[in-house]
């Protein structure tokens, strides 16, 4: 596990699934970190597992699609542990299939309040704070739908895109700053969501599985641990990277 210690930063969307593994994982790796979500009870859930192994871990309720969040995210963290050395953009939301021409703006509008302008509204403050320090790590979560077409995923597929094309462009207008901007992007994963399907939908299920390369659907845990590597030291001469988490799918050119 890459050593974290002395560094602080927080997680979006900690609240379940990846984003409370990756909030747990920072703190494994010795990080002190700000847990976020719009949920309290799933806050405090995260925190509590972080203490229990004898991390530090604080809680803040969080609305992702926010800019004045975005900014008092930042500022705490700054403000409880003196600099904001990662950041981990989890929060997005997904949407149910259905043809293009079927899609409302109303869904459209409401994953890229979160998915698009929320994540820029952290990634700004993140940036301002970090060119401030003269260093710091960015990851985003994105997903492969954020490198080919899914269909009947239009509205989530244009989100994703834009989520690598801010990674990417953040990446290089920082590089010279200190700051590195990386995502990471999952296939199927075994989150909350996934394993009600898997148990109400078990023939559909496997028929995904069978699709993957190496048979089987992520972890949280898994993805975390891309998060956690694009944030350390190990990795740091990455930046403007899109790394598959993903069994081999992208290979195949499908989700």
């Amino acid at each position: 596990m890459p050593d974290l210690s002395n560094m602080n930063g927080f997680v979006t969307a900690a609240g379940s699934g990846i984003g409370r593994a990756s909030a747990i994982a920072f703190a494994r790796a010795g990080a002190k970190v700000l847990v976020t979500d719009i949920a309290e009870d799933a806050v405090e859930e995260t925190c509590e597992a972080i203490r229990a192994e004898g991390g530090t871990a604080e809680g803040r309720i969080v609305d992702a699609s926010s800019e004045d969040d975005a900014a008092a995210v930042v500022d705490e963290v700054v403000s409880r542990w003196g600099s904001l050395d990662f950041a981990h953009n989890h929060a997005g939301l997904g949407t149910a299939a259905q043809p293009f021409t079927e899609q409302k703006r109303e869904s459209w509008q409401r994953l890229f309040d979160v998915n698009v302008f929320g994540l820029m509204s952290f990634m700004k403050y993140e940036l301002i704070q970090m060119e401030k320090q003269g260093s710091g790590a960015i990851v985003n979560t994105s997903s492969v739908s954020g490198k080919n077409g899914s269909p009947g995923l239009s509205p989530y597929n244009a989100s994703k895109w834009a989520v690598n094309g801010m990674t990417q462009t953040a990446a290089l207008e920082y590089a010279d700053k200190g700051i590195r901007v990386n995502a990471f992007l999952p296939s199927a994963t075994m989150t909350p969501a996934l394993r009600s399907w898997s148990e109400n939908s078990p023939e559909e299920f496997r028929s995904v599985t069978e699709g993957i390369p190496m048979k089987r659907v992520s972890s949280p845990e898994e993805q975390a641990a891309a998060a956690v590597w694009l944030c350390s030291p190990e990795s740091s001469y990455i930046t403007g990277t899109l790394l598959n988490v993903d069994g081999g799918d992208c290979i195949l050119g499908k989700q």
